[in-house]
């Protein structure tokens, strides 16, 4: 394949994506062997970057969209939400607004382990679809990638931050509510 060294599919913020999203899916992958808080550590850290370097991919307009390919199937997609659902357990749920109602002051119930499989679906695809050998199948990669980020994943992975932080400092804001009740 013939490499066009300044096209943006090769620029540092894709490369700086893929890396980041390599690191996200494997993780993810062996999640349930590991302990729930050294889980929920790990993707308070990745899941910010991860935001930041999809906000800043750049837009790519594909010459051959039909180039575009799905890769993760339900079954995988279901042994990943498993995995997520048994290391985070009964800190799976948690409220969060409606990203589709913004307006709205309703909470809808969410779930931690499919906001995060969602994310590992479009993360993966994208992995998989750019390590195709044509530049037709990066510009793809790079294409849906940012589209999915502005409409799917980019608000899933800001919920699951969100709950992620509220559960790895729960104990410490409620000693901290008690303490200001006391003054």
């Amino acid at each position: 394949m013939e490499q066009i060294p300044n096209h943006p599919v090769y620029s540092k913020g894709v490369l700086e994506l893929l890396t980041v999203a390599n690191e996200f899916c494997l993780f993810s992958e062996k999640a349930n062997e590991l302990e729930r808080h050294d889980v929920l550590s790990f993707f308070q850290k990745i899941c910010p970057l991860l935001y930041i370097k999809g906000a800043l991919l750049p837009v790519v307009e594909p010459e051959f969209p039909e180039a575009n390919e799905r890769f993760v199937n339900e079954h995988h997609y279901e042994e990943i939400f498993n995995k997520f659902r048994e290391c985070f357990g009964s800190d799976d749920e948690y409220y969060s607004y409606d990203p589709i109602h913004f307006d709205s002051e309703e909470l809808r119930k969410s779930s931690l382990s499919e906001n995060l499989s969602d994310v590992y679906q479009d993360l993966k695809d994208f992995l998989y679809l750019y390590q195709k050998n044509s530049l037709a199948a990066k510009e793809c990669a790079v294409s849906e990638c940012l589209r999915l980020f502005e409409m799917h994943w980019g608000i899933r992975i800001t919920n699951a931050t969100t709950a992620i932080h509220n559960i790895l400092y729960r104990d410490k804001r409620e000693a901290f509510d008690y303490e200001s009740t006391l003054d």
